[in-house]
């Protein structure tokens, strides 16, 4: 045998020894939180892991066992192993190949779908841990997440307060999750709690879960969003009723309020971010985030969707533009893809209006079209009328707080 199968020299062997020992100092650091989660949904979807991997397992555990046999017994040196050279079909062995994955296929496809309805994240939980279905007089705890670059912040509209990388919530109490960001797609993941679900511009997801033991757990956005990605980091505190009271308490006594001009300028790209806290909120504010209308004079795109869905401005509404003043580098919005002058909608008005305003803020655009072609929601239909309505005449009210 070669001198290295021999012995080993002292060196080799002092490493050897280094690696032993530092293999259980390397696995203590690894976090099992999803397979020892502290919440009830995340539990559930802890067994959905651990009896799909058990039922896939019944498969591949066997397989490869018989790949071991198979090379052993029939190696090159076992002269009694039994060769059939014209071997090509079994009956017995099809049925065992194909219906063994069958009924195991059948299985996780029936416990994937049933999983799935029952805990599909916009549905209510039904149940705070095994055995404890929810009061029907139980008030969930509204939470409303928006996803900044590059931080977190939370809304608790019931207590009028708000926190920047912190939250918290009472223990066996449902929590229900309204879920939106800024600017690009985040993923909210709190492991103990719930699975993760993306928080997207322009959208609200929604997520429903329950936290059942006390303690101090992590969350982060698990989708890649940038340059301060890494840092986009909070903390979820699972608190006793009395733990909570104090919590919001804490809050109160921060002081300050989370206006709109205070989220445009939070809203700025910032990375690594300590915790805030917000003694006070503006209730419309998660709304305004959500429909993308924080600042002044934009309009929201609740009201821009009824517009659109009775028939839009027509071409009325090419001229009911104004520039950006804000924006996190040059212009909100693209800078290459709608060119240097990105746009907003800047009001709704009537056609007479907007043809002044196109003419008073955008001299060098062309010539407005006859007014009496344009048509639209709330625009009379051409060659009845010489007179033009109010573009939104006819579309839904709009709150005031949302223009």
């Amino acid at each position: 045998m070669p001198k290295l199968f021999r012995s080993q020299s002292p060196v080799a062997t002092a490493v050897r020894a280094l690696t032993v020992l530092a293999l259980p100092a390397l696995l203590g650091g690894c976090n099992m939180v999803v397979l020892h989660p502290a919440g009830d949904v995340a539990a559930q979807q802890r067994d959905l892991v651990v009896i799909a991997t058990v039922l896939m397992l019944l498969i591949i555990i066997p397989v490869i066992a018989l790949v071991g046999l198979f090379a052993w017994r029939y190696r090159h040196a076992n002269t009694a192993a039994r060769y059939e050279p014209d071997w090509d079909h079994s009956t017995q062995l099809e049925l065992v190949i194909w219906a063994a994955p069958l009924l195991i296929i059948i299985c996780l496809g029936a416990i994937t779908w049933v999983g799935t309805h029952l805990l599909d994240p916009y549905r209510p939980i039904a149940r705070t841990a095994a055995g404890q279905p929810v009061a029907r007089d139980a008030k969930p705890l509204e939470v409303q997440v928006v996803a900044l670059d590059w931080k977190w912040l939370f809304i608790y509209p019931e207590y009028g307060i708000a926190t920047v990388n912190e939250m918290a919530a009472p223990i066996d109490r449902p929590i229900a999750f309204r879920i939106t960001s800024s600017s690009v797609m985040n993923s909210f993941y709190i492991p103990a709690l719930a699975g993760q679900i993306y928080a997207m511009p322009g959208m609200e997801t929604k997520l429903h879960a329950v936290i059942n033991r006390p303690g101090d757990y992590a969350g982060f956005s698990a989708n890649y969003s940038g340059d301060g990605f890494s840092g986009m980091r909070f903390r979820f505190h699972g608190l006793s009723d009395a733990g909570f009271a104090a919590w919001v308490a804490k809050a109160k006594a921060a002081g300050g309020t989370l206006d709109r001009a205070g989220y445009l300028t939070l809203e700025r790209p910032s990375e690594n971010v300590p915790v805030r806290r917000y003694a006070s909120v503006d209730p419309q504010l998660y709304d305004a985030a959500l429909n993308l209308c924080v600042e002044k004079g934009n309009m929201c795109m609740a009201e821009m969707m009824r517009i659109d869905a009775r028939g839009g401005l027509g071409l009325a509404g090419i001229y009911n533009l104004r520039p950006l003043e804000y924006d996190k580098y040059a212009r909100r919005g693209s800078r290459t893809v709608l060119g240097p002058l990105s746009a907003r909608v800047g009001a709704i008005c009537t056609t007479d209006e907007g043809m002044v305003s196109a003419l008073t803020d955008h001299s060098a655009a062309a010539s407005p079209p006859n007014a009496a072609l344009l048509s639209g929601a709330g625009l009379p239909v051409p060659g009845r009328s010489s007179r033009a309505q109010p573009a939104i005449a006819q579309a839904s009210p709009v709150h005031p707080t949302s223009l």
